[in-house]
């Protein structure tokens, strides 16, 4: 499997997985309207996500931003919950973040040079 093939499937499940936080947020909604408020960021990342499967190479900023943004959040999710701020169980949130952050970053598309934009368009 080429690297561009990976990536298309990776971007596919996280857009998928980023899109189904669409019924916790309903849900949420008036019980903890702050998780509710960030789960639409993810909601929305992930549908910009799948419509990036068809061409990862124009979307390099955003495969950038969601990988480096779910590093960050994974880091300060773990930073509270070894502080006890937020409930141990959520290591596994933590954990699926830095994944997602550290195999999207393996995987973006390589940045373009001049020459290959002039012969795109």
């Amino acid at each position: 499997m080429n690297r561009e093939r990976a990536l298309k499937i990776v971007l596919g499940v996280v857009g998928v997985l980023f899109l189904a936080t669409v019924y916790p947020m309903i849900t949420f909604l008036r019980q903890e309207p702050a998780l509710a408020m960030m789960l639409s960021l993810y909601v929305t990342l992930g549908v910009f996500l799948l419509l990036a499967v068809r061409n990862p190479a124009a979307n390099r900023s955003l495969i950038s931003f969601t990988a480096w943004s779910s590093l960050a959040h994974g880091v300060v999710m773990g930073w509270q919950a070894f502080r006890n701020m937020i409930a141990l169980v959520e290591l596994i949130g933590v954990a699926v973040l830095l994944v997602i952050g550290v195999v999207l970053i393996m995987l973006a598309p390589a940045r373009q040079t001049t020459e290959e934009i002039s012969v795109l368009r």
